[in-house]
């Protein structure tokens, strides 16, 4: 009910083209629009943020925030809009950081469908993230610039806090600009993995001694699916390995380079071990602990890039290659091209001079070659 409520009046101040609008986080009301940026911001520009009013969600309360927003739609326009009264009210009682991560939480899943994608995404983007701040600490802008400045410059992790911290800083009406502080992290940068040579992959797979996990490790060898993805796919067009949802990238279709591990491994018996899990997170993290259990001397994850490096060698086009991987061929570009060894380039080369119907030079005619030069 209070939702139609609110809509109602977001309606009203559209059709008076007021500017601003109404929102509920929580049990409390907020007005959003193009504000000025707020003192010792740092920003220059106008820009979009929330402004706390202290009202709770309540037909009251919507009732006193339509009046409010009609109030700053024509301070606003009069360009006589001032921070300092309402910066008064939201200091008054400051949220903790935990009861911010709580009501971003909510409104995370209100946006989008709660599955296994969804809650991997959570988890290792944003709850990791949110675990290393102070639960019961006031969220302030020098808390969250501090978690920020103690990541590695220049790294992963220094983009993902200035992300997911913009995010919740935002949904606070903090008026964040991190920007300047996340780096040129790109992941053609990153050092290339001590990738295992495709003799080092098979005789591993020999020395694990249960069936069921030597499965697992053929199907990523030989499909370069992602760890969790074992898990969701079929062999049903054999031998296309078919990936189905809920996985990270959706349905896809995949080959097998090798197509010879298929009969020599018996892929096509499917053996999977029984394993929980809550989300893909989790089922990545029991193939990840079955390596170790197993001494292997790489992590799962490298079979796979070992197969997009593989599928190169093979001459598979670059796009086809990224599609079956479920990833971008921008994304497969940085990474994988800066991790083709001179011994793959090497390889490449020879193996398109050997063809058969390869281009070849333009060669002279002998008559050409030995007529005399024309006399003046």
């Amino acid at each position: 009910m209070m939702n139609g409520r609110l809509a109602q009046a977001n309606g009203r101040l559209k059709a008076s083209n007021v500017g601003v609008s109404i929102e509920a986080m929580g049990n409390r009301l907020y007005l959003r629009s193009t504000f000025p940026p707020k003192p010792d911001s740092g920003r220059e520009k106008p820009s979009q943020q929330r402004l706390t009013l202290g009202y709770h969600a309540n037909p009251a309360g919507l009732k006193l925030a339509e009046q409010e927003a009609r109030k700053v739609g024509a301070l606003l326009d009069c360009r006589e809009f001032s921070w300092k009264p309402y910066l008064k009210l939201s200091a008054i009682v400051p949220l903790s950081v935990g009861d911010w991560v709580s009501r971003f939480e909510a409104d995370y899943f209100t946006r989008r469908h709660r599955s296994p994608k969804s809650e991997t995404t959570w988890k290792t983007d944003y709850c990791q993230v949110f675990s290393q701040l102070p639960s019961d600490e006031p969220l302030t802008l020098q808390l969250l610039a501090s978690a920020v400045t103690a990541t590695k410059p220049d790294s992963r992790s220094r983009q993902r806090y200035v992300d997911v911290l913009t995010q919740i800083a935002t949904f606070a009406g903090l008026d964040a600009n991190f920007k300047p502080l996340r780096g040129n992290y790109s992941p053609s940068k990153v050092t290339p993995r001590d990738l295992p040579v495709d003799a080092t992959i098979a005789a591993w797979r020999e020395k694990i001694p249960n069936p069921q996990w030597q499965y697992v490790y053929g199907l990523i060898a030989t499909y370069g699916i992602r760890p969790h993805e074992v898990f969701h796919c079929n062999l049903d067009k054999f031998p296309v390995l078919q990936v189905e949802e809920p996985t990270k990238t959706g349905q896809r279709r995949v080959y097998p380079f090798y197509p010879e591990w298929l009969e020599q491994w018996n892929l096509r018996a499917v053996n999977l071990p029984k394993v929980s899990g809550r989300n893909n997170s989790d089922l990545g993290s029991r193939v990840s602990h079955q390596f170790i259990r197993y001494e292997v001397p790489f992590p799962a994850y490298n079979l796979r890039h070992a197969w997009a490096v593989r599928s190169m060698e093979f001459g598979l086009d670059i796009s086809l290659a990224a599609q079956q991987m479920g990833h971008s061929v921008r994304v497969h570009s940085e990474i994988y091209h800066a991790w083709i060894s001179e011994e793959v380039h090497q390889r490449a080369y020879e193996a398109l001079m050997l063809r058969l119907d390869r281009p070849l030079p333009p060669i002279s005619s002998q008559a050409e070659s030995l007529e005399p030069p024309h006399s003046v």
